[in-house]
């Protein structure tokens, strides 16, 4: 029995069955992240040695009866913007290389209930910034099913932690498809939850009206399981939801009969690959097969979505990152004579150069003479994008898209051209914008045996319905 090749469910059983241990499960793990790190370059800090110590202290209470919790001891990967205690910190950026995180992310204070191990902090864009992982300052992280390529981003890390199995689940966050997307290139399951389910409380901003954290698992029932623990009110966030908690694992029925799915011709159009066409195509075949009822519509806000995220997006990180100065915490130059060129020179150093361009679109687009001809512009396509999706889901159950245009490119082939490597996330940027759930399930291959990734959106606080039509879906093609 290989352990880390097994779903968390999967582990959950034999831990109950007594057919392996805690210890075994984090030891396995920690073996594969020492065989297949080298290669992959997944994390930025590895926090092993404390893994193995409380895998340990929950092992022996497990056994005295002190915790009775199915999930007590299984090991997680963190995305490295998500603040855990005393551990590095660093969102992939020189800005904050030295940066330990003096509190827990509510979401992280959720694991600990619950005795989960965190195994290590994964790598990411820059401030979550980029579509391929390739702008974090510390290491370029490879996609496991071919080394030359990218796993996506911006939480390329935790995807291809669990894609090589050196995880078996892991948390990222999401401001335009940054756990849709690598999930998508790296053959895994990634939900992006609707905003304000999970708290962003601990997460470090780049959009604080489009970033919320997900899940990184090998299918979609651990999806619905690390849900269950990450989901809730939060009074320390002012944007997290009030609603009546719900158990998640209960909505995997195996059944889509007469579930209303629709499929915008927009999302299908000349820039989509033909094999992800083909893939998309089968998938919905199947989907008929099992009983959905399947229907071509138009919903043209893909025409403008795109433009409308990076104009909201960049406005927003050109305001949170204007915290970075070089004199509270972070990065301080030093070599500077007076005020402004601590700012100055320290800003200059401590980010890169995707930072650097999404600050300076963001500071223009909210300068005086631009603030109406762009941001206050995109806002009111914000609020037509929300009318046409809810317009959608008057009618429909779900709506079906490619979750990338592309099955994943080579390192260094998008690097050179900002704007191509932006259209990466042309079919997921708009779920963001009207702050949708939306989950990646892979749905076939390409000719050179890449993963091809099959995107669910639901209506707001519909995360049931979307599980259950990837369920499905996943449950047939695995027979």
């Amino acid at each position: 029995m290989d352990i880390v090749k097994l779903t968390v469910h999967e582990l959950i059983e034999k831990l109950q069955n007594k057919e392996i241990t805690i210890s075994e499960i984090n030891n396995s793990y920690i073996n594969r992240i020492k065989e297949k790190e080298d290669d992959v370059q997944a994390f930025i800090t590895l926090t092993t040695e404390e893994a193995l110590k409380k895998s340990d202290i929950i092992e022996k209470k497990v056994n005295s009866g002190e915790i009775n919790d199915i999930l007590a001891g299984i090991p997680i990967g963190i995305k490295d913007n998500i603040c855990i205690k005393n551990v590095k910190t660093t969102c992939a950026s020189k800005m904050l290389e030295n940066f330990v995180a003096p509190y827990n992310a509510t979401v992280i204070e959720k694991l600990n209930d619950r005795n989960l191990i965190c195994l290590g902090k994964t790598n990411m864009d820059e401030f979550a910034m980029g579509s391929s992982t390739e702008t974090s300052y510390y290491k370029k992280t490879r996609n496991p099913v071919d080394l030359s390529r990218v796993p996506g981003g911006s939480s390329g890390g935790s995807a291809a932690a669990v894609a090589s199995n050196m995880v078996p689940w892991a948390l990222g966050s999401d401001t335009g498809g940054s756990i849709r997307q690598p999930a998508s290139f790296c053959g895994v399951v990634g939900l992006k939850p609707t905003y304000g389910l999970v708290s962003r409380y601990g997460l470090i901003a780049f959009a604080s009206s489009l970033d919320q954290i997900g899940t990184f698992t090998k299918d979609v029932q651990d999806a619905s399981i690390l849900l269950n623990v990450i989901s809730g009110y939060d009074v320390k966030d002012s944007t997290s939801a009030n609603i009546e908690k719900k158990d998640y694992t209960k909505c995997l029925k195996n059944n889509v009969t007469g579930l209303k799915i629709a499929v915008p011709k927009e999302f299908f159009g000349d820039g989509i690959n033909s094999e992800v066409k083909k893939a998309l195509e089968i998938a919905i075949n199947k989907y008929k097969e099992l009983g959905a009822i399947v229907e071509e519509i138009s919903l043209d806000i893909a025409n403008y979505a795109l433009a409308t995220y990076y104009i909201i997006a960049c406005a927003e990180a050109s305001s949170n990152l204007g915290r970075f100065d070089g004199i509270r915490y972070g990065y301080r130059s030093k070599d500077y004579t007076n005020l402004k060129d601590i700012y100055t020179k320290s800003r200059s150093e401590g980010f890169g150069d995707e930072v650097k361009r999404r600050i300076i679109l963001g500071t223009y687009v909210l300068s005086s003479g631009y603030y109406d001809a762009y941001y206050k512009k995109a806002q009111k396509v914000r609020t037509l994008v929300k009318n046409e999706f809810n317009k959608v889901f008057e009618k429909y159950d779900v709506i079906l898209t490619p979750t990338s245009p592309t099955t994943a490119f080579k390192l260094g082939e998008k690097s050179d051209n900002p704007l191509e490597m932006y259209l990466s996330d042309i079919c997921t940027v708009s779920v963001n914008i009207a702050g949708l759930p939306g989950i990646s399930i892979p749905c076939g291959v390409d000719s050179n045996n890449m993963p091809i990734g099959m995107q669910l959106i639901g209506n707001h606080f519909d995360e049931e319905t979307i599980l259950n039509a990837a369920y499905t879906f996943e449950q047939s093609a695995n027979n």
